[in-house]
């Protein structure tokens, strides 16, 4: 499907749904809003559970997709661009990790990246009942900073089937695959 075709259905989906204010209430760490106001570019958006639904329709050959955003009530994605390698703040990332673990919620993955970088990936999880309620993925590189929280019934490993779609990085064997795909 090309994406002029596919660009109204996610406009209509976006003003055809109104968020409750539940939905719209997802807790952003303070660290996380500390790169967002020094960013010099920001995409941020938020799909609830219809609109996943919705636009999983378009892929409907992915049955591992649909079966995942059947548990998933909400994504919401946070880009931030600065306009030079490594101009963020250290300590926002470092604050984010000390929120979570305030919050609660476990880290399943911690990897920094070594010598002059300062990269990181974390992986959250947030458990209620004995299951997963809640994902958060913090991706920071050179001059980019993602950052992914996933609600709703879902597994980390569920998660690689969510990858490359609704703006989360794509991921192949557990590292993140860059996206070279030029758009016309």
């Amino acid at each position: 499907m090309k994406l002029t075709q596919v660009f109204p259905v996610i406009v209509l989906a976006i003003f055809a749904v109104k968020p409750s204010p539940a939905q719209q209430q997802a807790w952003i760490p303070q660290g996380i809003e500390t790169l967002q106001q020094s960013a010099s570019s920001k995409s941020e958006f938020t799909f609830d559970h219809s609109m996943l639904v919705l636009a999983s329709k378009l892929d409907p050959d992915n049955e591992d997709l649909r079966r995942v955003i059947a548990g998933v009530s909400g994504i919401s994605v946070h880009r931030y661009r600065f306009p030079g390698a490594w101009q963020y703040d250290p300590n926002a990332l470092s604050s984010v990790n000390e929120e979570y673990r305030a919050a609660g919620w476990k880290r399943f993955v911690n990897k920094q990246d070594k010598g002059e970088g300062q990269g990181v990936s974390d992986l959250w999880v947030r458990w209620e009942n004995n299951a997963v309620s809640n994902v958060a993925i913090l991706l920071a590189q050179a001059n980019e900073v993602n950052f992914i929280v996933v609600s709703g019934s879902i597994s980390p490993i569920d998660l690689s089937h969510l990858s490359g779609h609704f703006g989360i990085p794509k991921i192949a064997g557990g590292v993140v695959v860059p996206n070279n795909e030029r758009r016309p």
